[in-house]
């Protein structure tokens, strides 16, 4: 079982699910999810009972879990339990059902999985150009994926340097980069792309690649010259190192006549089998 067969159960047309834009993340409604796991015929009584039995283990899921008003039989909403693919995973390991046993598995191996990248590195690499290879990717755009990584992994070093915080401040920096190179912010360049959750620089073309990574990588030298010691400063850098990129992406555009940023995904060259070129 793969990341891709887990996540294709919970987006069965039977399970209820809702794309939030603020989260970016889907929720699926959680007795729907109980239903098809166990085949139950009272899926509501099920996560009564699952609910004390995650409180028994210790577990603090139910506490966290969120509602939302989904569409029922009668074509009226209601709010319902809903859960994300993360605390799904986490509910299925309670749930006893023939149908559960392979999702354990595939958790149980990728989690040895994980640990044997941290323990050495060059694993991670080596199951991810598999999974390219796997994707229908060519080996060309592979190595360049790869490298976007390596520069990327670079930049954030240099901020974890300088003090910028995971999470929220990447984000903002990063969004800053890409709006100056691009022209366009993280998330409407995923809306341009029609992509949600899934990676942004998967999507992306050999040259809108190259201009990231010359995005990313400008801006890792600046603030390493710079030595910047505020996030106003350290964002004042992500918009020049984007910028440069920018300026070089506008040239290109001059010269060939072509926009550098398309709105075709993975899924659109590779069911083309035309690689992301």
């Amino acid at each position: 079982m793969t990341r891709e067969t887990a996540i294709k159960l919970f987006e069965q047309k039977q399970i209820r699910s809702l794309w939030s834009e603020e989260d970016e993340k889907w929720y699926f409604s959680v007795v729907d999810v109980i239903q098809v796991l166990t085949e139950s015929t009272i899926p509501k009584r099920y996560w009564t009972d699952l609910k004390k039995k995650l409180r028994l283990e210790g577990s603090q899921l139910y506490d966290i879990i969120v509602q939302l008003k989904l569409q029922s039989t009668d074509g009226k909403f209601y709010k319902t339990d809903v859960a994300d693919t993360e605390q799904l995973f986490r509910l299925i390991q309670s749930i006893p059902s023939k149908k559960v046993e392979p999702f354990k598995l595939w958790l149980a191996k990728v989690g040895r999985e994980r640990i044997d990248e941290i323990e050495d590195p060059e694993l991670g690499f080596d199951r991810l150009m598999e999974t390219y290879l796997k994707k229908g990717h060519s080996k060309s755009w592979i190595n360049q994926r790869l490298k976007s990584i390596e520069v990327r992994k670079e930049l954030t070093d240099e901020w974890e340097n300088r003090g910028v915080q995971k999470g929220q401040e990447y984000a903002i920096l990063t969004d800053e980069i890409t709006k100056a190179w691009s022209g366009l912010s993280v998330k409407q360049y995923k809306n341009h792309k029609g992509i949600k959750k899934e990676n942004l620089r998967d999507n992306m073309s050999n040259l809108e690649l190259v201009l990231n990574m010359l995005a990313e990588a400008t801006t890792t030298e600046i603030s390493k010259e710079k030595k910047p010691k505020t996030f106003t400063e350290i964002k004042k850098i992500a918009k020049q190192g984007g910028t440069i990129a920018g300026n070089t992406r506008k040239e290109i555009e001059e010269k060939t006549g072509k926009k550098v940023v398309n709105n075709l995904n993975a899924t659109d060259y590779l069911d083309n089998k035309k690689e992301l070129e």
